[in-house]
């Protein structure tokens, strides 16, 4: 990062090229469409490329880039829901015959986390799907360790509930359930 932000962009490839499965996998794990995951991610580079200036030298990377993509995906939802505030249904669903193999398309994660609050589902990607500290993510989220730590908590318990409906889970002895 040192070297992109003094201008070699041989540095920015690199950098790109190393980061941008991690960036990816945090915007498909957001239940948000491969295209949109696509956009956002040249978004959040884009952005990154903007405000490159601001990074300190010797403070994790990953925090300040994922609180990039977190702001990044945050604007997005809010201008989609005022471009759907603007249009006007013609058609309701039903009549265009959508087939419904076409809202099967997710995968599991996303669907397995769907139900969850939109942060406790953001604390889990990054935990799991980015492969982030504990304390990357507070940074990331501008929360605290313990205020992350209370939010995975919660999302794994609602998963463990959810799970163990589906018999799929364990449960607290390891037992199957």
């Amino acid at each position: 990062m040192n070297s992109y932000q003094a201008g070699d962009f041989a540095a920015a490839t690199a950098l790109i090229e190393e980061l941008s499965p991690r960036l990816h996998r945090f915007f498909a794990a957001q239940s948000v469409s491969r295209r949109d995951a696509d956009d956002l991610l040249q978004e959040t580079w884009m952005r990154i490329h903007r405000v490159r200036h601001t990074w300190r030298t010797g403070d994790p990377l990953l925090p300040w880039l994922f609180a990039i993509a977190r702001r990044v995906r945050i604007d997005h939802y809010r201008k989609s829901l005022r471009t759907t505030a603007r249009e006007e249904q013609v058609e309701s669903i039903s009549e265009l015959g959508v087939p419904a193999s076409a809202s099967a398309g997710k995968g599991e994660w996303e669907a397995l986390l769907a139900p969850l609050p939109p942060a406790q589902r953001e604390v889990i990607a990054m935990l799991k799907v980015a492969e982030m500290t504990l304390e990357e993510v507070a940074r990331a989220t501008s929360s605290t360790v313990g205020a992350v730590k209370q939010k995975a908590h919660r999302g794994y318990e609602t998963l463990r509930v959810r799970l163990s409906a589906m018999g799929l889970g364990k449960d607290r002895k390891g037992g199957t359930a």
